[in-house]
């Protein structure tokens, strides 16, 4: 007996030693949880809550004229299936990440390679290659836009030196893409050259001493070293390329409009039209939520790819 209320005593006493840390714990849990609070309702306020609008207004046939609205279903995705401008519209996007996607990555990949290493003027072409993405979409697109000038255009200018034949590249349905193509690749390469600066510094340069020993070239380095090690930094900068590329708008809204002949309009630029130009919120909104899935599907598919690579 007194074995065992001996027990019972030093039990009673080591009981609330045990029930402090969880009430600690329950405290700290509940300060975060006020933390995160302004965040999260930030978000349902002005990112939630109007997706949730517009999802519902894509079941409407709803005119920002007359501010009218009335239920129709899925009249506006059954239309878009079959509208021929929505449908080279996302052909155009397509077109673009295509080009992009692996052209982008290659050289930024390459431009990270090179200024990886440490010598005088590191400093100043990282900053050159990274101006880019810091100068305005509509000065960058402005600029480009006299440099394509059939009349007084460096480009142009450039060619006639060359004696080449001078075009107009943005009212040429066959080149306008083109034009849009290279600004975008401008634009872009120096921000994912930085992503892959960091997953560069992060590889152990152990592993590159002991391929030089075992005799390993510099390419078999690169292919059997960076690569596989570089396999997360690619993924992300390859989806992100992918997002920007499909829902790509700004470049072509200052540089082209969408022409010459519908030839650069995107998906993005043709929801832009037919909600806030042609003003039929409801249409533009069932398109919105079309590259929304679009864009997710892929960037699934991506991640799964990468991941299945790296095991």
């Amino acid at each position: 007996m007194t074995s065992v209320t001996a027990a019972a005593e030093s039990a009673s006493k080591t009981a609330p030693s045990s029930k402090k840390p969880r009430r600690f714990l329950r405290g700290e849990e509940i300060t975060a949880w006020w933390f995160v609070l302004p965040s999260f309702a930030l978000l349902l306020i002005f990112v939630f809550y109007p997706m949730l609008q517009a999802f519902v207004i894509s079941f409407q046939n709803y005119n920002l004229v007359g501010s009218t609205r009335s239920f129709i279903g899925l009249d506006n995705y059954k239309s878009l299936v079959t509208d021929r401008d929505f449908l080279a519209s996302l052909r155009h996007s397509f077109h673009f990440a295509i080009v992009v996607i692996p052209i982008q990555t290659a050289i930024s990949l390459g431009l990270a390679l090179l200024i990886q290493k440490k010598f005088k003027l590191t400093g100043l072409f990282r900053t050159l290659y990274f101006i880019p993405v810091v100068i305005s979409t509509a000065v960058a697109a402005t600029v480009f836009k006299l440099i394509y000038n059939k009349e007084f255009g460096i480009l142009n200018n450039v060619l006639k030196t060359l004696h080449l034949p001078t075009t107009n590249f943005l009212s040429n349905p066959d080149t306008a893409m083109n034009g849009v193509i290279m600004l975008g690749i401008w634009k872009g390469v120096g921000f994912f050259m930085i992503i892959f600066l960091a997953g560069l510094n992060n590889i152990p340069q152990d592993l590159y001493e002991a391929a030089r020993v075992d005799g390993a070239t510099k390419i078999q380095q690169f292919f059997r070293i960076t690569l596989p090690l570089l396999n997360r930094t690619t993924a992300f900068v390859v989806i992100m390329t992918t997002i920007d590329a499909i829902k790509l708008s700004g470049l072509v809204f200052v540089l082209t409009s969408g022409g010459p002949n519908g030839a650069t309009e995107t998906a993005v630029y043709y929801i832009y039209k037919m909600a806030f130009q042609q003003m039929q919120m409801g249409y533009g909104t069932a398109a919105a939520f079309i590259l929304f899935a679009i864009v997710l599907a892929i960037s699934l598919v991506q991640m799964r790819l990468f991941r299945n690579a790296e095991h």
